[in-house]
């Protein structure tokens, strides 16, 4: 299966309808660019939702929780199913699924329609991710995997910063219901775009296997449960909830006996054994803390920006906006690059870069101007940039073509999966570190400190010349104190957040030594001709 010099397409194409290979990569990323948008779409139009369905808070977030769970369950099934019903069979389906049951979300007449109908929005969406990567990895020869992956990573990163702005625009001009809409004629497009310019290689095609029925029930149920403590852990003060203890117990237990069934199964539902790739394992891993890190902070950024700097969210967004910019610009640069250098040095230097950025974050304070503000989301833009093209280069390095899709499913979860972690993980932080910080400095206040008294007569000399009577006053100018203790706290709460996720970025670096560097001239992994 060795790449043919001078020819269009990798050799295991030979004698098949050539297409050309950037038909491909637009066929493959327009449905997925709309599946990446629709994670994040929902998330700005909720209070229209809520209100036109006559639905509670915590019951109008289960229209973006049941999405988020089954897309990924579906995820790591991908690469099976597609050996199970064809992979252009499947990528078809998953795609009329994902249209239909848009059109369906859009005329939901109720809460529960609606989650149900995000429900198979979700399995519809699940595999787009995986089956477009290992399409476009198929499609384009080795030497050129890192453009390939820069095409990939431009349609990743572009979705969560263009959803919620337009999800925003959509609703506000038209109605919550255009949200989903607007998929379907860019769904019938990629469906009449996918009949005519995908082909299945020989490996890919339908083949008759028997189905694990075991390994497929505990991993639906082991992800589902997990993606739903991930989700709604914080709001329900995780263990503190009884409904969070059994969710976890399950997804621990209904997760342990399916690694046990895959094991021993003839056709595994996920092919654990890949994971004796240690270049593919250390790069699951950099994946994991990647997008740990990434999600981790564009939460706390626009959390900080309106519940401290009084910023609204347009211009929250403005912050978050330059960063997926620099990303964009910096995808197509490493590339380039990722094969005329050691993608190692450059994968190196997109983590340093990316712990940077949140080293600055965690250097905000409540005095901190636009310009302070944008630049580390910039700086992080890059350092993604830079690194989500070579750690893919890296990690599918070694993987046979055969495995390519079973490879892909797994990266995709570990990159989802480490995404909801880490926002699991800063809200749970900046929750608990604000207590804490608010206990301590207020142990500190002591009214026979001249500072305080200073400050508490201050407070209350600017509320009396408000024409405050002075008994009031003075309670008000305690109150200000207090307020701005608040604020303090939370400052430095978010302060503690970013700090950690940068120490968690740079402990990643010694895994890139465990990586191997691929072997150059475009030549295939030993063992895959």
């Amino acid at each position: 299966m060795k790449e043919v010099p001078g020819s269009p397409v990798p050799a295991h194409m030979e004698g098949q309808a050539v297409v050309n290979k950037w038909i491909v990569a637009l066929t493959v990323m327009l449905p997925t660019l709309i599946e990446i948008i629709d994670t994040s779409v929902v998330n700005v139009s909720l209070d229209h939702i809520r209100g036109s369905l006559s639905a509670g808070i915590d019951e109008s977030t289960w229209t973006i929780t049941s999405y988020l769970v089954s897309n990924a369950i579906i995820i790591p099934m991908t690469g099976w199913l597609s050996r199970l019903f064809g992979r252009k069979r499947y990528l078809i389906f998953s795609i009329s699924l994902f249209t239909a049951s848009s059109l369906l979300c859009g005329s939901a007449w109720n809460l529960q329609s609606l989650i149900v109908f995000r429900i198979l929005q979700g399995i519809g969406g699940g595999a787009l991710q995986p089956i477009s990567q290992s399409i476009l990895l198929e499609s384009f020869p080795r030497r050129q995997h890192g453009m390939a992956m820069a095409i990939f990573g431009i349609g990743i990163m572009f979705g969560p910063i263009i959803g919620p702005l337009l999800g925003g625009w959509i609703t506000d001009n038209w109605s919550w219901h255009w949200i989903f809409f607007i998929n379907i004629p860019i769904g019938v497009v990629s469906i009449l775009m996918c009949m005519f310019f995908i082909v299945d290689p020989p490996y890919m095609k339908r083949m008759k296997m028997k189905i694990d029925y075991w390994g497929l029930a505990f991993l639906a149920v082991g992800l589902g449960c997990l993606q739903i403590v991930l989700d709604k852990g914080e709001r329900e003060d995780w263990f503190a909830s009884n409904l969070i203890t059994w969710l976890a117990a399950i997804a621990a237990l209904s997760l342990v006996l399916f690694l046990i069934v895959e094991f021993f199964a003839e056709h595994p539902i996920m092919n654990l054994k890949t994971f004796k790739n240690r270049t593919f394992s250390a790069g699951n891993l950099v994946m994991f803390f990647a997008f740990f890190n990434l999600f981790g902070s564009i939460v706390l950024l626009p959390i900080y920006l309106q519940t401290l700097m009084g910023y609204n969210a347009t211009l929250a967004g403005m912050v978050l906006g330059p960063g997926g910019v620099a990303t964009l610009l910096a995808m197509p640069i490493a590339g380039r690059l990722v094969t005329k250098v050691n993608p190692k040095g450059l994968l190196s230097f997109g983590i340093i870069v990316s712990a940077y950025s949140t080293y600055l974050m965690s250097q905000f304070n409540l005095f901190a101007d636009f310009d302070t503000v944008i630049w580390p989301r910039i700086v992080l833009g890059v350092g993604m940039g830079f690194l989500f093209i070579p750690l893919t280069t890296l990690t599918m390095a070694e993987i046979r073509r055969e495995d390519m899709a079973n490879a892909s499913a797994i990266y995709n979860l570990l990159r989802n999966l480490g995404g909801s972690f880490g926002v699991a993980f800063v809200t749970t932080v900046l929750a608990r570190r604000d207590q804490f910080h608010q206990d301590h400095l207020i142990a500190r206040l002591n009214p026979f400190d001249p500072a305080y008294q200073t400050a508490a007569h201050r407070a209350s000399q600017i509320l009396h010349e408000k024409g405050i009577g002075p008994g009031v006053a003075d309670q008000g100018g305690l109150a200000l104190i207090y307020r701005t203790l608040l604020r303090q706290a939370s400052m430095i709460s978010f302060n503690d957040a970013f700090h950690l996720l940068s120490i968690l970025m740079i402990l990643v670096l010694p895994l890139v030594i465990l990586m191997r560097k691929p072997k150059t001239g475009g030549t295939m992994p030993p063992g895959a001709h």
